[in-house]
């Protein structure tokens, strides 16, 4: 079964995390430092760290939000960042940040859809998603276009939730995305149920080594991953083989 953000709904999930990302775009960034602790952005450093060995000029940020993972990127000087997503709410958030850090030069952000990219195959030297692929409606078909759009060698760096394999933590854990996450979203964010789905997605989303499979399958090598703070997130980093050609 496929979670969607509204079970009343029967609107297609692409189109319910749109309309959820539109809903809370004003409050989006507030809520996720305070309800993380501001870890989340340790962790996008962590992720960056791994990426910057690779000395990417080109990045591309898939379902890019208010661009925190862009703006990160930028602190290891690609000549060029794009972050793409469906909500344009968020991504007027985002170009608001970015231009307060003065860095409109380097990343530019559009609207579009992670499953269609308006770009040609070869395009990237790098890929990085972060805490958006459990919102893909086909994530098989959001791998595959990543892949794509990445010139042989790319990398692709996946910063998302995933359960911590301990039991003590695993509870800590859910007992704080299913009561004291949601209480705080509904009081702060103008959609009750949008921290509902969060804790639901990250059950539903097949993290670590089933996570490492889709990636594999999607034509992805040198796979690994690396959990944080408990494994409560994970970070992904895999390549486009070097002699893998895509033309159009």
């Amino acid at each position: 079964m496929t979670i969607k953000p509204y079970h009343n709904s029967e609107l297609s999930k692409k189109v319910q995390v749109k309309e959820m990302f539109d809903n809370i775009s004003g409050s989006y960034d507030l809520l996720n430092h305070l309800l993380s602790f501001n870890i989340d952005s340790i962790w996008r450093k962590n992720a960056i760290r791994r990426l910057a060995e690779f000395r990417p000029s080109t990045v591309l940020d898939i379902a890019a939000g208010t661009a925190d993972f862009a703006i990160a990127a930028g602190k290891i000087h690609p000549h060029r960042i794009i972050g793409i997503d469906i909500s344009e709410k968020m991504l007027k958030v985002g170009e608001k940040k970015i231009q307060k850090k003065g860095l409109s030069s380097i990343i530019k952000l559009q609207r579009a859809d992670s499953e269609k990219m308006p770009f040609a195959n070869n395009t990237f030297d790098a890929a990085i998603v972060g805490f958006g692929v459990r919102n893909f409606e086909n994530l098989n078909l959001g791998l595959s276009e990543t892949f794509r759009v990445l010139n042989p060698g790319g990398t692709f760096v996946v910063l998302e939730f995933s359960l911590p394999k301990r039991l003590f933590f695993r509870h800590l854990y859910f007992f704080y995305l299913t009561v004291i996450l949601p209480l705080i979203g509904r009081v702060v964010s103008n959609d009750s149920r949008a921290y509902s789905y969060l804790p639901e997605s990250v059950r539903e989303f097949p993290c670590g080594e089933d996570f490492i499979a889709l990636l594999k399958k999607a034509g992805f090598t040198g796979c690994e991953f690396f959990e944080q703070t408990f494994g409560i997130a994970t970070i992904y980093l895999c390549h486009k083989p070097d002699n893998t050609e895509l033309t159009q």
